[in-house]
This record gives structure tokens, sequence and C-alpha cells, in this order.
């Protein structure tokens, strides 16, 4: 068994805004996803709506490479959205944009889904930060995303930023969860003993045309369909790249704790779904200000004290 890379990729998902109203604006006829591809080429791509830019960057060796080449993009975005009469935003929802006049983009991909769930993939107006780590052997891939369904929630909580929606204070620090969790097969994942067997999970929902490929497993962290890596999915985008730098950092440095476990044939405990999703909403609902639930010392502990705690859990990798 070949030790993982621990690469990092990282995804974000912009605002197109108006300049003058501040509301969203389609980025179709400013052409910035093509002008963007001859900047960039496939780090810049649309999604399902036309007031949203995906951007990513290539496969780095570290996180100070990750670095660099997010501050790189969002450099050249920024500048050629300006140039093109928008301005980017950065946040998990827009404070007041209505998702009923959002125009979905034409792509194939985009319109099968919005005929699939109609209103629910509608109302999806949503902005998130996307971090793959390589883990390359599949097997082991499953083993560590078991453990790292735990830190879902304290992950989340250091990246909320959506508490606004439709013109409304939510009283949520992410609504952008609540929003994304009326998508089937979202959320935290339950626990896989092996490869096979969520490969046979995958396999019983194409077959019984549930979905046609496994990138519609929406799940907060799940193995990558495509590229060998696990992909952390439950973050709003940060505002600043020093928050998207450490929150990849942070999942990078989980992922590798929880490896080196493995392959001294230790374990991190393994809960039940149910309880992950209870920490889910204290972290969508209070964000850094909130307390989880430690279960081990069946006790609810501050968020932050909590966070200590996992810096603490992984500073013997994270200088690696």
């Amino acid at each position: 068994m070949t030790s993982p890379s621990f690469n990092i990729g990282i995804e974000e998902e912009y605002q197109t805004i108006d300049p003058n109203s501040r509301d969203l604006r389609s980025h179709i006829h400013a052409e910035i996803v093509q002008k963007g591809k001859t900047l960039l080429a496939e780090r810049v791509k649309p999604e399902m709506h036309q007031s949203v830019i995906e951007i990513g960057t290539g496969v780095c060796r570290n996180i100070q490479e990750a670095r660099l080449e997010i501050q790189s993009i969002r450099r050249q975005i920024i500048t050629l959205a300006r140039e093109n009469g928008l301005r980017l935003a950065a946040a998990g929802t827009h404070p007041f944009a209505q998702w009923r006049t959002q125009e979905i983009y034409p792509d194939e991909r985009y319109h099968t889904i919005v005929e699939d769930m109609r209103m629910v993939a509608r109302a999806n107006l949503i902005f998130g930060l996307h971090v793959h780590i390589g883990v390359e052997d599949r097997e082991t891939a499953i083993q560590v995303m078991n453990g790292a369904r735990y830190f879902l929630p304290h992950i989340l909580a250091l990246s909320t930023n959506s508490p606004f929606w439709q013109g409304m204070e939510t009283g949520l620090r992410s609504y952008r969860c609540k929003v994304f969790d009326k998508f089937p097969r979202t959320n935290i994942p339950d626990l896989y003993s092996s490869w096979s067997e969520f490969e046979n999970y995958v396999n019983l929902l194409i077959k019984t045309n549930s979905i046609d490929n496994a990138k519609k497993i929406w799940w907060d962290i799940r193995p990558h369909p495509h590229f060998p890596t696990l992909e952390f999915r439950i973050c709003d985008i940060p505002m600043r790249v020093d928050e998207t730098i450490a929150i990849a950092a942070l999942c990078q440095a989980v992922i590798a704790k929880l490896y080196r476990l493995h392959e001294q044939n230790l374990s991190f405990r393994h809960y039940s779904r149910a309880l992950i999703m209870e920490n889910k909403w204290r972290a969508s609902r209070y964000g850094l200000d909130g307390r989880l639930i430690d279960f081990g010392k069946q006790a609810e502990v501050p968020v932050r004290d909590l966070i200590h705690e996992i810096l603490e859990f992984v500073s013997d990798v994270a200088g690696e």
C-alpha cells in the first residue's frame, strides 16, 4: 500500500455582483468564464446559476503552493471581473438576492439537475469552499473518511459565513448548510466498513436510476469519484485567502493524523451519524461562539476550546 501524497486542491465559488445594485448578476454577457479560461485554463468554471463562478487550483504539493495559487487566481479573476463591469464577493449566501430571478447556466448537466429536483435545485443559490486531500488508495480513503467525519462540524464552525438569506437575517451563522440540506445524498456520510461496501452503495443507486454517476453524492466529505482524493465539502466560502488556507491546512493535517493512526493499526473512535449531525446543527447555528458536544466527555465544550484541542491533536503532523 502506497502512502498518501496528502496533495491539496482547493475550489472556491464566488458571487458575481452588479457594482451599482450590489445584487447578483449573470456573468454570461461579460464572458467571464470564457475570458477566464484564456487566462487560467480549466481553473475557471461556471456553476449551476449564472451568478456563480467556480475556481480551482491545480494539484498543490503543500499548503504554501496552495496559498500562492489561490492568491494568484483570486487576483486575476477579480481584475477580470472589474474590467468587464462586475465585482466578485466571497460569502456562503448573498444577503438579499432572490433565487427565483436567477438564471441557470446553459449546460446539459445543470438542466438535468433542475429537471430532476425542480425548485430544490433552483433555490440552491449558495457558495462553498471544497478542499481535496490526496489519499490515493481507495481502501485507505474510506477508513480515513470514517474518522474524519467527527471533525466536520468543527471545520464548519471555522468557516461559517452565511447569516443572511433572501433579505433576512436568519439567526444562523451558516444558513448555506440548511439550503443545501434539501438536496438528496448530503450531510454527514454513514460509516463504511470497506471500499467495496461504498462501491456497492454507489452501484445500487446507479442500477436503480437514482443517480447516473457518483458525483451526485454530495456528502460533507466524500471520496471523489474522479480524483484520488478525499473532498471536504462542508465549508462556506471564507472571505479572505488566509481563512481559506487555514481551513485547507487543517483539513490536510486531520487526514494526515488519521492516516498515521491507521498506519499504526490504531483508530480514531467512530461516532454515529446522528451524533455528528447534532454537532453540525450547533456549528451552523452558532459558529465559533457556540458549544459542541465532546462525545467522549459527554459534555458541551466551547467550540474555540475544541479547535485548540484539534490543533494539539494534529500538531505532530502539521509541520511535515
